[in-house]
């Protein structure tokens, strides 16, 4: 599961989740007041997610005061490979809604649109999230085991989501990112009460993927929450192989890995074990398996 990190606020700044119904007006008024990303809330790899701007290049100053028409062009970068394509906005909802029609035009996308179909319980959702050029700069993931920081792995896209990689690893302790790491892990439990989720919810595997922002109350803003696609550190190598494709050191790093996750996943236990006990042996949450 990804999760935008502002919930369903429909502000600038933040994002909207929407729906088949919500789309067209919630996108003719984002897209109106800035560049945006839109994409899709499932899949991996840059597939549905859109790059969006005016090619007009004309922007209205506060957001709501317009909304953009059916016929105004845009151009869309598709994150998977940096492909560009010019639509109106019109063509473009109707492509998210339902694929490639009369209606949509003609894409040169891989993907087939129809992003909400299966419904929300499938994944049949939409994010608009606003624009931030310094992606180029690259995106920083937190990966968190339970609610403690495991690594630091800092990505620069060459070619798009879906292409080559430049990776930094960073230790969790790295003084670079000292202030980041303290705002994150300090504030574990009112991200999953916004996401109105109990702590008994929280991932054994997740990440917060950080993105620099200019203007802000903060040096970096959430892109995303992902729990949906991540890999163990140091076995990535073994994906369409196996073992013998990892390194020595990559190995032993990714047992390290998979050795904490099982001691947050006992210690869960254990303590779902205590719980029960003092209330006479009541059945165990369901899926609650989070890292103490």
């Amino acid at each position: 599961m990804r999760v935008c990190c502002q919930g369903r606020s429909r502000t600038p700044l933040g994002s909207a989740d929407y729906h088949p119904s919500e789309i067209a007006a919630g996108f003719k008024k984002t897209i109106a007041f800035q560049p945006r990303v839109v994409k899709q809330n499932r899949g991996s790899a840059g597939e549905g997610i859109w790059i969006i701007k005016l090619k007009s290049g004309v922007y209205c100053k506060s957001f709501g005061e317009r909304e953009a028409a059916d016929d105004e062009m845009l151009i869309l970068t598709e994150a998977c490979d940096n492909h560009v394509e010019e639509h109106t906005v019109g063509e473009f909802i109707e492509f998210c809604v339902n694929g490639r029609t009369e209606k949509s035009g003609e894409w040169k996308s891989i993907g087939t649109g129809k992003y909400f179909e299966g419904g929300e319980e499938a994944g049949g959702q939409m994010v608009d999230q606003r624009f931030l050029p310094r992606i180029e700069e690259g995106e920083t993931r937190f990966m968190m085991v339970g609610s403690e920081l495991y690594r630091i792995e800092h990505y620069v896209y060459m070619g798009g989501v879906g292409g080559e990689t430049k990776t930094t690893i960073y230790q969790p302790d790295d003084p670079m990112w000292a202030a980041l790491k303290a705002k994150l892990e300090s504030e574990v439990e009112q991200i999953m009460a916004a996401l109105g989720l109990p702590m008994t919810a929280l991932p054994l595997l997740w990440s917060a993927d950080f993105i620099p922002i200019d203007d802000h109350v903060a040096s970096h803003v959430v892109g995303e929450f992902n729990c949906s696609c991540l890999g163990i550190s140091g076995f990535l190598a073994a994906r369409g192989k196996d073992m013998d494709a990892v390194t020595k050191e990559d190995a032993e790093a990714g047992q390290a890995m998979c050795n904490l996750i099982g001691q947050k996943a006992l210690s869960a236990c254990e303590s779902f074990k205590s719980e029960s006990a003092a209330f006479g042996g009541a059945i165990y949450p369901l899926g609650a398996f989070v890292g103490a």
